[in-house]
């Protein structure tokens, strides 16, 4: 993998991060560090599904950036749901 292609993957990876941040209701406690690594695991996620869907076999890709963006609201969704469940307060 050449620097340009290390370079694009981490701006795919930033940009489809912040649009899932953007989208994807309630609280998110992440950093920049943990955007952008959402936004690759979207990507990977996105690319492998619609590779499925497409071509009928998975291909790892982080080209497309509308199924990198669609993977990484799907991961944040499921991050969001699972980290929330174990933020609940106890009422006494």
């Amino acid at each position: 993998m050449s620097v340009g292609a290390v370079v694009l993957a981490l701006v795919v990876g930033l940009v489809a991060g912040l649009i899932a941040r953007a989208v994807v209701p309630g609280k998110q406690d992440l950093g920049i560090l943990a955007t952008i690594a959402l936004g690759l695991v979207g990507s990977v996620v996105g690319n492998l599904v619609a590779g499925l869907v497409s071509r009928g076999e998975p291909e790892l890709d982080l080209g497309g950036w509308w199924a990198s963006i669609l993977g990484a609201i799907v991961v944040l969704a499921v991050y969001v749901s699972v980290a929330g469940r174990g933020r609940r307060s106890v009422r006494r």
